[in-house]
């Protein structure tokens, strides 16, 4: 930015402040600037912004969300640092930002299969996010486990992981081999889409505390997830879980109009079109 522009009054100016849901915890040094009062501002999206998200291919492998919340978020020095309990919290607040509090979505009524348009508070939406307790550890024996939130980046790269593998899985039923080599294609990709969900369990581990040591390194952790217990792993799989749904949106409550049956919606982040103006 030109520092002695004489347009610079008329640029975008801070449209919301918000609270991140993590309170500024979990982020790398050099990689948040949180302000005294804990409000982070939250520009507009720009043009370019729009047009970004327009990219396929951006939006595949995550620069045009990171890109976005580095433009309209720039006290995120960061975004692919950022916490995943953020995440969302931020994309609905640019939307906010950018075209308004309102949203529609499209939506069924399971009772009579009713289909309508529906107008949706995004404010309730960031009102009901809330940061699961990593203070929170399970016990096993003699050992302690310790969990944090995985980062965008984490998001990013293991949807992608398995992205790739499911849609090789989708593919062996037309390469054109005999039954005993796509039999081996398959037990290769259900065996890769395996070690890309242990990965990233490992991923939300912070540290195992045992009688002697204090293991953060996660080559370690990973082979621990291995080698457990059956039972452990699960607990601390379903742990993660939770720790993850609890930061999700959560679905809606919807009456349709036509029965008057009130029922739950989900509200997913489709990037195709959550940044798109109300019609």
């Amino acid at each position: 930015m030109t520092p002695n522009n004489p347009l610079k009054q008329y640029f975008r100016q801070p449209a919301i402040f918000i609270k991140l849901p993590s309170n500024g915890n979990f982020y790398p040094d050099g990689t948040l600037n949180m302000p005294p009062n804990g409000e982070i501002p939250v520009y507009p999206m720009t043009a370019i912004d729009e047009i970004s998200y327009r990219t396929p291919d951006a939006l595949f492998n995550g620069a045009a969300t990171t890109s976005v919340i580095h433009s309209c978020v720039p006290n995120i020095l960061d975004p692919w640092a950022v916490p995943a309990m953020d995440i969302d919290t931020i994309l609905v607040s640019i939307r906010i930002a950018s075209y308004g509090h309102t949203m529609e979505i499209e939506s069924e009524c399971p009772h009579c299969k009713n289909q309508d348009t529906f107008g949706i508070d995004l404010r309730t939406v960031l009102d009901s996010m809330k940061s699961p307790d990593y203070q929170d550890h399970i016990g096993f024996r003699d050992i302690e486990i310790y969990f944090r939130p995985m980062t965008y980046r984490n998001l990013n790269d293991n949807n992608k992981k398995q992205f790739d593998e499911q849609r090789m899985l989708q593919n062996i039923d037309v390469v054109d081999q005999p039954d005993e080599e796509k039999i081996n294609m398959l037990t290769q990709a259900l065996k890769k889409i395996t070690e890309i969900t242990v990965d990233a369990l490992g991923q939300s581990v912070a540290a195992i505390k045992t009688p002697t040591a204090l293991v953060t390194e996660q080559q370690y952790i990973q082979e621990f997830l291995k080698n457990c217990d059956r039972q452990l792993f699960n607990q601390i799989r379903d742990h993660i879980i939770a720790q993850k749904t609890m930061s999700e949106i959560q679905p809606l409550t919807i009456r349709c109009p036509a029965c008057s049956s009130e029922y739950r919606q989900a509200l997913t982040l489709d990037m195709s079109n959550f940044f798109a103006p109300a019609s």
